[in-house]
């Protein structure tokens, strides 16, 4: 269904408008994740353990401000969007998403970000007609907040590639809403929320199995972004971003930040650097050059995280232990260290030769070399067989003798 024109709501022409007035706020990081990611800029090509610690400790609005003079309006917005229309998207009017989430009421928000609250709501199908709660369709409404980091171009980035790119493994947009300063996105409901909240808030820890899943799933998505015609890195890799339906099926969400890729004999896109705190590529922080193996040590810096249960940064925890990255690496080819890395919440319950193989993708997903690290195409191959494995901790001697307290949580 193409957009309707109302008048309250106006039409796509309207989101063109916006990108040269008042609405414009420049990219940046989501505020929700408190500290930024990155550094200043560097001329050295490979970052050692100490640098990794120093730029990824610094905030992203600092990374942000070192790149505003030369990359003045790269956000990873296509210039020529005001020429595109989003395909098959509903236009809503802010009174239907207001009835459909119950008066935006606190007790339907699902969560908040950079961009602004999550709501809970329900159309009807095929609509943007508002529906009784639990009755027709089940949908998350975002809503851009005045002052939100994250402003009118992230949120025209969203649609530009979501109207777009469909996959299994991309969160489906349904349609917008653009009413005066109202700004609204429109998604199909993720049952289970993040893989953040059930990796590091929930009180039982993620079994073994599901979190394979949840990776395969997540790596088909990137993979899918990468290979197309007009590659997209995603740029934004992180736990929370990644959704799971009641299946455990992982979704990738918040293309605020995406970029459209290099193509021909490019090999790269210079653009400010923006992220998140923790999970960016140290050759995008010291030059901002962004490729597709970025996203790749983003997705090493996510699957660290499901192996260890620990955050990307974490400074609760010792000196030394607070980058996941830089503690972590190594152990990662160390077959004798390497069990105590495993997060302790999952006991002995998890697959010893996937353990083994997941700590050798991070192990080349996080390469400080960009091209050293692989394609997603190939991290796909490498989880593909370790959704079946049955070889459990429990049953083994080795995985025992290392559950010892060696390792300080």
């Amino acid at each position: 269904m193409a957009p309707r024109k109302r008048g309250g709501c106006g039409c796509w022409a309207a989101v063109a408008r916006g990108l040269r007035g008042a609405c414009f706020r420049p990219a940046a990081a989501e505020a929700a994740d408190g500290d930024g990611g990155g550094g200043g800029v560097a001329k050295a090509s490979h970052v050692h353990d100490a640098g990794e610690t120093r730029y990824l400790n610094a905030s992203n609005r600092e990374l942000d401000v070192n790149f505003q003079t030369n990359h003045d309006g790269e956000n990873g917005v296509d210039a020529s969007i005001e020429k595109k229309t989003p395909h098959k998207l509903l236009q809503f009017t802010f009174q239907e998403l207001k009835s459909a989430t119950i008066n935006f009421r606190p007790d339907s928000i699902l969560g908040e970000g950079g961009f602004g609250y999550v709501f809970k709501g329900w159309i009807e199908p095929n609509s943007t007609a508002p529906a009784k709660p639990g009755t027709g369709v089940t949908v998350a409404v975002k809503s851009l907040k005045q002052d939100a980091l994250q402003g009118h171009r992230e949120w025209v980035a969203e649609i530009d590639f979501l109207g777009q790119l469909h996959h299994k493994h991309l969160v489906k947009l349904i349609g917008y809403c653009i009413e005066d300063d109202q700004r609204l996105l429109v998604y199909e409901f993720m049952a289970r929320g993040s893989l953040e909240n059930h990796l590091f808030r929930r009180a039982l820890p993620l079994p073994w199995p599901n979190r394979m899943k949840i990776a395969l799933g997540a790596a088909k998505g990137l993979a899918f972004l990468h290979g197309g015609p007009k590659p997209v890195i995603y740029r934004d890799f992180k736990t929370s971003n990644i959704l799971l339906d009641a299946e455990y099926n992982a979704k990738l969400s918040d293309f605020g930040l995406a970029k459209a890729g290099p193509q021909g004999d490019k090999t790269h896109v210079s653009t400010r650097v923006v992220g998140t705190y923790g999970y960016a590529a140290p050759e995008y922080v010291m030059t901002g050059h962004l490729t597709s193996k970025s996203d790749v040590y983003s997705f090493g810096v996510v699957l660290l995280e499901m192996l260890t249960g620990r955050r990307s940064m974490d400074k609760k925890r010792p000196t030394g232990e607070q980058n996941l990255v830089a503690w972590a690496r190594p152990y990662l080819n160390d077959r004798r260290r390497l069990y105590q890395l495993i997060d302790p919440r999952l006991g002995l319950n998890y697959s010893v030769k996937g353990v083994q193989k997941v700590a050798q993708i991070c192990h080349y997903c996080l390469s400080r070399d960009g091209k050293s690290r692989p394609s997603m195409d190939e991290v796909v191959k490498q989880l593909t067989p370790l959704q079946d494995l049955n070889d459990m901790a429990s049953a083994s001697p080795r995985p025992r003798s290392t559950q010892r307290g060696k390792v300080h949580r």
